[in-house]
């Protein structure tokens, strides 16, 4: 019985052999050589137009800061707060054409990381990128970060003044309006800030300026992540001007006849005394008084001043004091014995 297939077989056969052949190659590769040189025409052109957005795309890197996003509980934001962040920004890769990435800001660009249902504690969390419209995200290093979720607290404490130094002929007097504010974060970081006090601030006499609040902790350190409500204050400056003020040298008093100084440092030398522009013109010196008594020790220095002037500063002085050996007594005189 002859096999049906053979046939079949010997013809697939015979043109697997003529494609060996160069000639038959030839033929077949110049048949209708204008309608394939055209088709291979309209295929490029195609994947050209269809990739061409693709090709155009360039890449830009961005510092973006990282933003928690917290709704526990369905309380919303602000029940709870995040400290220690770390790190704080992320390094966000945009693709997208070239005039539409340099238009872009890292403000424009959100990366957030959402601690909704995390425990109070250290967390490590992704962080979630929202590339503006004509972009896309390529990559952001880190992918995750860190940080701790604390209860948040608000404390009030009183406002303490900062202010530039003021001239030595001058005595001012200021005022601070609200005299206390609070401050508010995660619960182990407003539990460091000690006090608030307002940034330095060179205030003309009889005038105002507006200042902000800074939150400082024991070793007068500035802390960050609390927020001050008010953020500012008002610095009013209540005296007119310059006061009739004038530094003078401290002059001690000398010791008793019995005693005699050996070592003597007046804190401070000089004192600024405030009275009538005609009294202080006539003024050239401070005296002082002190209880001298033998030894080294510090005593406090009562000034002597006129009727209607004032010292500014207290006065001090440490001394080392000693005694003076007595004369020697003369004998008395020998009376003449009686005849």
């Amino acid at each position: 019985m002859s096999d049906p297939q053979g046939p079949a077989w010997k013809a697939t056969l015979e043109a697997g052999r003529r494609w060996l052949e160069p000639r038959y190659i030839w033929a077949r590769g110049v048949h209708n050589l204008g309608l394939k040189l055209l088709a291979l025409l309209v295929a490029t052109t195609l994947w050209f137009l269809a990739t061409q957005d693709r090709r155009a795309n360039v890449e830009q890197g961005f510092d973006v800061e990282v933003t928690v996003r917290d709704t526990t509980g369905g309380r919303g934001e602000g029940t709870r707060a995040v400290s220690d962040l770390n790190p704080k920004t992320v390094r966000v890769t945009l693709s997208g054409r070239p005039e539409r990435l340099r238009e872009l800001r890292p403000e424009s660009i959100e990366a957030v990381v959402d601690v909704t249902g995390e425990p109070e504690g250290s967390f490590t969390r992704p962080v979630t990128v929202s590339p503006p419209n004509g972009t896309t995200v390529s990559r952001r290093t880190p992918e995750r970060v860190q940080g701790f979720v604390d209860t948040q607290i608000v404390r009030t404490l009183p406002v303490t003044l900062s202010v530039s130094t003021p001239s030595e002929s001058s005595l001012p007097r200021y005022e601070v309006s609200p005299a206390s504010a609070s401050v508010a974060g995660p619960g182990r970081v407003v539990a460091t800030v000690q006090r608030l006090v307002t940034s330095p601030a060179l205030v003309p006499a009889g005038s105002e300026r507006e200042t902000t609040l800074i939150a400082l902790d024991a070793e007068g350190r500035p802390v960050d992540g609390v927020v001050t409500r008010p953020a500012s204050v008002t610095l009013r400056r209540l005296d007119t001007g310059e006061l009739p003020v004038k530094t003078l040298p401290v002059v001690l008093s000398d010791p008793p006849a019995t005693l005699r100084i050996r070592a003597v440092s007046v804190q401070p030398s000089t004192v600024r005394v405030v009275a009538a522009p005609e009294l202080l013109s006539r003024l050239r010196e401070v005296g002082g008084r002190v209880a001298y008594r033998v030894g080294t020790y510090t005593a406090p220095v009562t000034l002597t001043l006129p009727a209607g002037a004032q010292a500014l500063e207290p006065v001090s002085v440490r001394l080392t004091v000693e005694a003076l050996a007595a004369p020697p007594t003369p004998a008395p005189l020998r009376q003449p014995d009686s005849p």
